[in-house]
Parts: C-alpha cells; structure tokens; sequence
C-alpha cells in the first residue's frame, strides 16, 4: 500500500483501492485532498496493470463534500478549479472505470464524486443530497449536469433545489446506484463488480467506457463553462459568506439576494 496523509492506494489483482482518508473530517475536500487523488487518478491511470478502480472514504461516512472551513480560509481556487476540477477528480477524461463504494454520507461535493464515477454501490443506511442551496452556492462539482442528463428533469430539480437528503433506497429508483447491499458488504460488494470488469479485455473495458461517456459529452465544454461561471459567482456572493456562517453558528441564514 502506498500512502498519503490523506489518500491511500492499494492495487490488487488489476483493481486498485482509492480510499479518502480524513475520516476526522469526514472525509471533506480540501486542497491537500485535491492535489493528492488528482495525483492517485493520475497513477491508476498511467498504470498498465490497474484495470479498475474502486473509490471509498475511510471511517463511516464517504465524503462529505468540500471542506467549508478551508474554502473561506480562501482556498476556494484550489479545491474547485484546479485541473479536472472539484477534488481533482469531477472533470477528469478517464480511460478506466471507477466504482464508488458508498457507506454513511455521500453529500454536496461527495455526491458530486459519486455521481463522477462509473458504478456505484452503496449501503442500506447511507444518505445523499446537495444541501448547496443551504448555504449560498450552486452543485458546481457537475451535480447540475450529470442528474439533469441521468435522471427526470423534476427529480433533478428536487434534488438541486430543495437540498434535502435522500436514501440509498430512494437514488436506487431514480438509476443513481447499480447496487444496495447490507452497509458491512459494501467493499466487497464494490470489488466482486472491479473484479469482473478487470477480468475483461483493457481494450474493450476503454472503448466501451469512452462511447459510454460520449454519449453524454455534447456541448458539455460548454456547460462546464456555464457551471464554473455560476460557481464562481455564488462563490463570491454575500449569500455564501452568510450561509456557510449561519451553518457553523446553527441559525437560520438571513439571505440577501447579492
């Protein structure tokens, strides 16, 4: 196993193990965080005997999105528009698959991860939003545009607008997730599906996965430019400094409209 402060990466039999490891902060992106599983896809990828991988958070929660405190300590640049991305992951071009491995939260940005990778297989007990609303800010991790391309365009707006949570058994309807198992079962869940895909020709895994994405790719610089430009305008607003406050102080924002 090789291993960062905050991510760590085991290869076995072709499937490597991305783990998010800052369960003492629930696993929230931070720059550090960013830099370290840009520079884990980066490996996975360039690696001719990685296959697959399968992407988990440490502890009892998966990731619970961008670290707030480290966004108004200014670090906003960092986390949200370095390459490929929010956490250096949600915009990145991949030639290999990624399964996520959700236990606990997947929430804002951690959704957001989620609904980056390939196939997700979560469990029984775990929950799912985009509370971004909450705080003055927008899905800019591609939350927007991936449920607005995957699923009904009113439960994609319910889930963008009303930044209320959701179960593992309610996402499974909408075709979010490919598997609910028992919470306990869920890596092995995770990794019985990394295994079948590794046992596959790498040549067919990246062209079947690359006409995959592209079925979803028209226009999308172009929405990804919309996406970054409203991110960056909330990011700037009152309202967020506002929101991010009342949610550390555990009151009800006084929202401004600026």
């Amino acid at each position: 196993m090789s291993k960062t402060e905050c991510v760590q990466i085991e290869v076995t039999g072709g499937v490597a193990l991305v783990t998010l490891n800052r369960p003492e902060r629930r696993n929230a992106i931070d720059p550090e965080m960013t830099l370290a599983l840009r520079e884990a896809f980066d490996r996975i990828e360039a690696d001719p005997a990685i296959r697959v991988s399968v992407l988990r958070g440490a502890g009892p929660v998966f990731c619970a999105g961008m670290d707030l405190k480290s966004f108004l300590a200014g670090n906003a640049e960092a986390i949200l528009y370095g390459p490929h991305g929010f956490a250096g992951f949600v915009a990145r071009a991949r030639r290999k698959p990624v399964i996520a491995a959700v236990t606990g939260a997947a929430l804002a940005g951690g959704f957001e991860v989620m609904l980056a990778c390939d196939m997700v297989v979560a469990g029984e007990s775990a929950i799912f939003g985009l509370p971004e609303a909450k705080l003055g800010l927008v899905a800019g991790g591609g939350g927007a545009i991936r449920l607005a391309r995957r699923i009904p365009r009113v439960l994609a707006n319910e889930l963008l607008l009303s930044a209320k949570t959701y179960s593992a058994a309610e996402i499974r309807d909408w075709g979010l997730l490919n598997r609910v198992v028992p919470d306990a079962e869920v890596l092995a869940a995770a990794q019985y599906l990394a295994r079948a895909v590794a046992a596959n020709a790498p040549l067919s895994i990246e062209a079947s996965l690359a006409l995959s994405d592209r079925a979803f790719a028209e226009e999308e610089t172009a929405l990804w430019q919309a996406n970054d430009a409203a991110l960056q305008r909330l990011s700037d607003s009152a309202d967020v400094t506002e929101g991010i406050g009342a949610f550390f102080e555990k009151r009800p924002p006084k929202w401004k409209g600026r």
